[in-house]
């Protein structure tokens, strides 16, 4: 396992700069004319679709990370630090030509998890009778807006799958994904106590 984690890292230090490798300098000055590689080496711009997409996932990963900060629950800090792990992996996806092989690959294993998780937070919730408005506790603020970069990370996967070809299995993870930190917000807002504010149209 250790070797894609490896091929993984080596991967976002040049495109996302997100991380330090064994005694590796932080900077590579490959990406100072605009461009970076793709795992397997194709050079593409910076703002080419793919590099927009995996982009997009890292933003997301870290507005996790952020969220998580608030977190008091040992147990959805834990869910929310595991889902960080698919989006890595997601994200070395995206990043990897389907052509490429040995690369880990989002799968309809980690879909059923997510689906799993997010039945069991939305089955201790009241029911929704209309909008509302994002916010509450400071931690579930944070996953408001984790919730909403998911959308445009989405949206880049989206323009990307037209101009070619990704993994089948990522569109539907990031989707449920979305729906999954709307739950959480909600969770995290009950367990602090915060009341919903619903969106009230002026009269």
């Amino acid at each position: 396992m250790r070797s894609w984690v490896n091929q993984l890292e080596i991967l976002f230090l040049t495109c996302c700069l997100v991380t330090w490798v064994d005694g590796m300098k932080a900077y590579s000055g490959t990406g100072d004319k605009g461009e970076t590689s793709l795992y397997g080496g194709t050079r593409v711009e910076k703002v080419d679709p793919r590099v927009e997409a995996y982009g997009a996932v890292d933003e997301l990963n870290s507005q996790l990370g952020v969220a998580r900060a608030y977190i008091k629950s040992k147990k959805l800090d834990q869910i929310l630090k595991n889902f960080q792990r698919d989006l890595w992996i997601l994200g070395g996806d995206l990043a990897s030509e389907l052509v490429t092989a040995n690369v880990p690959r989002i799968s309809k294993e980690q879909l059923d998890s997510l689906e799993s998780v997010t039945d069991e937070l939305n089955s201790g919730l009241p029911s929704l009778r209309r909008f509302i408005l994002p916010g509450g506790s400071v931690a579930g603020a944070e996953l408001h807006v984790a919730r909403a970069v998911c959308r445009r990370a989405e949206r880049r996967i989206v323009a990307l799958s037209k101009v070619e070809s990704i993994n089948p299995d990522v569109l539907p993870y990031i989707n449920r994904l979305s729906s999954f930190l709307f739950v959480l917000a909600r969770t995290v807002n009950k367990m602090e106590r915060v009341p919903e504010e619903e969106f009230v149209r002026d009269k």
